[in-house]
C-alpha cells in the first residue's frame, strides 16, 4: 500500500540520510541556551526541521534540547523516538571519511548511517507516506503521530529528560534505534567509575622525586562510556637512578608474556609510551570488540609490581575484572532470557591527581541493579561512583504492541522471528508502552559505534515501507 510512495521519495531519502551525516553531531553539553548541545547538535535539529516543514508537518525545536514533527488530529499520541547526535569517529580507522557521506557498494557510509540519522529519515519519510495516503483517500484519523528527535542520547539523556518535563507524552510507541522484528527486552543499564587517588607518590605535581616511575597521561582518544576501546596509551616518566635498557627490557617481557598488541616507544632516556590496540564495538556486544583499555591497565599492574610499587585501583581491577567482559571475578556472570551480564571498561583518565576508570554494564533485566552495584562495593569501598543507572524495559512477548509490530515485520519481507532482547537501551524505555522497532535485520552485523558504519540502501528503503505499515495500523 506504501511501497509506491516510498519508492517515489527514494532519491530524497538517500539524499537526506546524507545530508544529515554531514553535520558531526557529537554531543557537548554548553551553557549556551540557544544550543545546550553544541552547535553541530543545534543545526542538525534545525536542518532536519526544515526538513520536515518542507513535506507539510508540524514541527516544533524544544528549546534546542530536542525537536519533534507530527500530523493527525485527536487526543490521543503515538511516538516515534530517535536521535540525531552520534558517537565520536576518528577519522584515521574509517576507509571513508566519517562526516563526508559515501555511497559504494549500495551502501551509505558514514557516522549516524544506522545510529540512528538513517532510521530517524526512515520514519519521517514513512510518516510522509502515510500522511499522503490519508489525504488522498479521505481517510478519517482521530490519533496523532509524533516523531521525537533528541541531540544527548549517545550520553546522557538529557534531551529526553526535557522533552519529558515541557512536552506532550505519547500513550505508545517505538523507537527506531535497534533491530527487527522488534524488542521486547532492554537490559539494565549502570555506568560507573573506579578511582584512586596517586599524588603522594605517582602524580607529577607532588613529590615525583620519591617514585622511580611517574604516570604523567593516558590517553584513549576520547573514547564514549558506551565503545569498546580500541586504543589506549600512557606516557611514563622514570627516575634518572632507573636504567632506562633494564626498563625497556622489563616492559617488553611483560608485554610478551600476555601477548598483547602494545607497543613501547622511548621518547627519551626518562620518557616512554605504551600504546595499547584494540577492536571498537558497541558496549552492548563486548564479545565483537578487543579492549584495549583493560590490557594496558594489566600490563602497568604487572610493571609496577616489578618495581615493587603498587596502585590499589590496578591490583584489585586485575584481581576482580582484568580483560574479562562477563563479570564472573566479580561473581556477577548472571544470565537470564535477555542474555548474559556485560563489562566494559571503557575510560581511563587522570583527574586531580587521581586515576579514574570508567566501566558500563549491561544488566539482565531480571537482575536487580542494587545487587550488582554492591559487588562492587564490596571490593572497591569509597573509590566507587556511580554515574547512572537506567532501568531495564520489558514487555511481555505476548502484549499487544510488541505482536503487532512483530507481524508487520514478519508479513512484509514474509519470515517467521519471534520478539527479541538486547543489551543496548534505546529511548523506548523513556516511555510507558514503547518497545524498539528496526532497524537492524536479522543476521546483519551491528554497525553501530563502529568505523565504517553504514546503512543498506534497499534495506533503508524497506524500513521505511515497514515503518509506513506500522505508523498506518497505530493510528487505526
Amino acid at each position: 500500500m506504501f511501497e509506491n510512495y516510498i519508492l517515489n521519495n527514494r532519491k530524497k531519502i538517500i539524499e537526506s540520510v546524507c545530508d544529515l551525516i554531514t553535520y558531526p553531531s557529537i554531543s557537548t553539553e554548553t551553557h549556551n541556551p540557544r544550543a545546550p548541545f553544541g552547535d553541530s547538535c543545534s543545526d542538525v535539529l534545525k536542518h532536519f526541521l526544515n526538513l520536515a516543514s518542507d513535506l507539510g508537518f508540524k514541527t516544533k525545536n524544544v528549546d534546542g534540547y530536542c525537536g519533534y514533527v507530527e500530523f493527525g488530529e485527536g487526543d490521543e499520541l503515538i511516538g516515534i523516538i530517535g536521535h540525531l547526535d552520534v558517537v565520536p569517529a576518528n577519522e584515521d580507522d574509517w576507509t571513508y571519511s566519517p562526516f563526508v557521506p559515501t555511497i559504494v557498494d549500495n551502501k551509505i557510509y558514514g557516522r549516524g548511517a544506522i545510529d540512528d540519522k538513517g532510521p530517524v529519515i526512515a520514519s519521517l519519510f514513512a510518516m510522509k507516506s502515510v500522511m499522503d495516503y490519508i489525504n488522498e483517500n479521505n481517510i478519517p484519523i482521530n490519533k496523532r503521530i509524533r516523531l521525537i528527535v533528541g541531540l544527548n542520547e549517545e550520553k546522557d539523556w538529557k534531551c529526553i529528560d526535557y522533552y519529558k518535563t515541557h512536552e506532550e507524552i505519547p500513550s505508545l510507541g517505538f523507537s527506531p534505534d535497534a533491530d527487527f522484528p522488534c524488542i521486547y527486552a532492554e537490559k539494565s543499564v549502570i555506568s560507573l567509575t573506579l578511582s584512586d587517588d596517586i599524588s603522594n607518590i605517582y602524580s607529577l605535581n607532588k613529590k615525583i622525586q620519591n617514585s622511580p616511575i611517574i604516570i604523567e597521561e593516558f590517553d584513549t582518544q576520547n573514547n564514549a562510556i558506551n565503545v569498546v576501546p580500541k586504543f589506549c596509551s600512557t606516557t611514563l616518566q622514570i627516575s634518572k637512578n632507573l636504567d632506562s635498557k633494564n626498563f625497556t627490557d622489563i616492559c617488553k617481557k611483560i608485554i610478551g608474556k600476555h601477548n598483547y598488541e602494545i607497543d613501547l616507544y622511548k621518547i627519551d632516556d626518562y620518557h616512554f609510551k605504551l600504546s595499547s590496540y584494540g577492536i571498537a564495538s558497541h558496549s552492548a556486544h563486548p564479545e565483537n570488540g578487543n579492549n584495549a583499555i583493560s590490557k594496558l591497565i594489566i600490563v602497568l599492574n604487572d610493571l609496577f609490581n616489578a618495581y615493587n610499587l603498587s596502585i590499589p585501583l590496578f591490583s584489585n581491577f586485575v584481581k576482580c575484572i582484568g580483560d574479562d567482559y562477563t563479570g564472573k571475578n566479580l561473581n556477577i556472570n548472571v544470565i537470564d532470557e535477555s542474555g548474559y551480564l556485560t563489562l566494559n571498561t571503557s575510560q581511563l583518565y587522570i583527574n586531580e591527581d587521581k586515576i579514574v576508570i570508567g566501566i558500563n554494564l549491561r544488566v539482565p533485566v531480571h537482575t536487580k541493579t542494587d545487587l550488582i552495584i554492591d559487588s562492587f562495593k564490596n571490593i572497591f569501598k569509597e573509590n566507587l561512583n556511580i554515574l547512572n543507572i537506567m532501568p531495564a524495559l520489558y514487555v511481555d512477548k505476548d502484549n499487544k504492541l510488541v505482536q503487532k509490530l512483530c507481524s508487520i515485520f514478519n508479513e512484509s519481507i514474509s519470515s517467521n522471528y519471534d520478539p527479541i532482547a538486547i543489551g543496548g537501551a534505546t529511548y523506548a524505555r523513556a516511555f510507558p508502552n514503547c518497545i524498539s522497532f528496526g532497524m537492524n535485520f536479522p543476521g546483519d552485523k551491528d554497525m553501530c559505534h563502529q568505523a565504517d558504519e553504514f546503512v543498506e540502501i534497499d534495506k533503508l528503503i524497506l524500513s521505511s515501507t515497514i515503518y509506513a505499515k506500522a505508523i498506518f495500523e497505530l493510528l487505526n
